[in-house]
């Protein structure tokens, strides 16, 4: 089992840059990918990125590919996820998920952190 914290999250203007951090408790961290996921008021959450057990291979939505950079320290148990150029609708809460298999759907996700909320003014 694993538990997940994210922190990093505030209020930024448009065109700002934030970086969120998901800190993992337990020894298994690199046994599990790790994908970034975000959530605005009244919508489902939606798949933002996600990054493989030994960060070789990564995967953006299309919304935030070019923006948005995904990495994990594996020595530090943490993923990052770098977010420039951030837009209005980038604001929502944002979650780190654990998952064996990983991909785009939240349901391939097992542990999931508490969110962090990113809010961003135009």
């Amino acid at each position: 089992q694993v538990q997940l914290v994210e922190s990093g999250g505030g209020s930024v203007q448009a065109g700002g840059s934030l970086r969120l951090s998901c800190a993992a408790s337990g020894r298994t961290f690199s046994t599990y990918l790790m994908g970034w996921f975000r959530q605005a008021p009244g919508k489902e959450r939606e798949f933002v990125a996600y990054i493989t057990r030994n960060g070789g291979i990564t995967n953006y939505a299309d919304s935030v590919k070019g923006r948005f950079t995904i990495s994990r320290d594996n020595a530090k148990n943490t993923v990052y996820l770098q977010m420039n150029n951030l837009k209005s609708e980038d604001t929502g809460a944002y979650y780190c998920g654990a998952g064996g298999t990983g991909g785009r759907s939240v349901y391939e996700y097992d542990y999931w952190g508490q969110g962090t909320q990113v809010t961003v003014s135009s």
